[in-house]
């Protein structure tokens, strides 16, 4: 099988899981007990009449699939409707023109609520994973050539102690150091900046990222080093390795070209999902923070039982984990050709 065989295949089954993803994360917030339209507006005040209107609003008026209402808990309509008025294929519809709803609390459309989140999570994530992929690569690899001296020992205890961390816990005491040498605590610029030459404002920004920064570098940076140590560990012991050494090769040149890009393959992995995972692992951060991202958006959802924000963040964080699976398994065929032999 031929590389271009390979992304065929591999991008007719992520479309195939979006696609299934699409369907589920439909369903999921339909089959919750409760009226959505009440549940996204709790006020006791509210008049029933109102409650309708907020339902045709949103569409919550029409039968969920044709026939299919029982899985709705307000009974709605007649079953005798055209298939392509209902609320699934409504939903389907929209999705293709990249509409995502409107939020119950903020009656915006939910994609320009979510794009202005997003950025901001892109930017705290991709700080942190790029800091912590490299130091964690390097600890790993120094670890591993240094292995049972005392530079492993303090490297591998340092990165499970720094692991096992939960994320919240160390964002506090982060915050609370901070609190006590002059970093902001809170927000990602300070008020009245944008007014400022643009070195400033990019300087206030740096200012505002180091906390939220440096806790998600310090917890993935410990994962990363334990599993590079690992598995160059385990290259290292492997026979094409001794038959290097004994060549005259440098241990530069044996890293480089014989051990790195096979330790490198559970690496891909583990970076992959996390890329994909960490756009909703930055919530307890971005919460710790005060970070206006798409993890704080999640929380503000929840709280307010705003059900399109949560769809359509479920949705873009589903997709995120495919995609990120998806160039994991291409950068795959890079590294390891046995993969194109399958």
């Amino acid at each position: 099988m031929n590389r271009y065989q390979i992304l065929l295949r591999k991008i007719g089954w992520a479309l195939f899981t979006i696609l299934f993803v699409i369907i589920l994360n439909f369903f999921l917030f339909r089959i919750l007990p409760g009226d959505p339209a009440r549940a996204g507006v709790r006020d006791p005040r509210l008049k029933k009449e109102s409650i309708e209107i907020l339902r045709v609003r949103f569409g919550l008026d029409k039968p969920i699939i044709n026939c299919f209402e029982s899985l709705n808990p307000i009974k709605v309509g007649s079953c005798d409707v055209n298939p392509l008025d209902t609320q699934f294929f409504i939903y389907v519809r929209n999705l293709l023109q990249g509409e995502l709803g409107f939020s119950y609390h903020t009656n915006r459309p939910v994609g320009e609520l979510l794009s202005e989140r997003l950025w901001n999570t892109v930017l705290l994530i991709g700080a942190g994973q790029i800091l912590a992929i490299i130091i964690g690569v390097i600890f790993g690899i120094v670890a591993a050539w240094k292995a049972r001296t005392s530079i492993d020992r303090v490297a591998v205890i340092s990165s499970l102690v720094a692991w096992s961390l939960p994320t919240f816990w160390l964002g506090i005491i982060l915050l609370f150091w901070g609190s006590q040498n002059g970093f902001p605590l809170a927000g990602k610029t300070t008020p009245g900046m944008s007014s400022m030459p643009l070195l400033q404002q990019w300087g206030d920004l740096a200012v505002h990222m180091f906390l939220p920064t440096l806790t998600y570098t310090i917890i993935y940076m410990a994962e990363y080093t334990l599993i590079m140590r690992s598995s160059l560990m385990d290259v290292l012991s492997e026979d094409y390795i001794l038959t290097a050494k004994a060549k005259g090769l440098s241990n530069f040149q044996i890293l480089k070209d014989h051990a790195l890009k096979n330790a490198m393959l559970p690496l891909v992995t583990v970076i992959a999902i996390n890329l994909g995972f960490t756009v909703a692992g930055v919530v307890q951060i971005e919460t710790v923070f005060s970070w206006p991202g798409l993890g704080s958006a999640i929380f503000e959802a929840v709280n307010r039982r705003d059900f399109p924000v949560l769809q359509g963040a479920f949705l873009l964080i589903a997709v995120a984990v495919i995609f990120a699976n998806f160039l994991a398994d291409l950068t795959y065929t890079y590294l390891d050709p046995r993969v194109q032999t399958e």
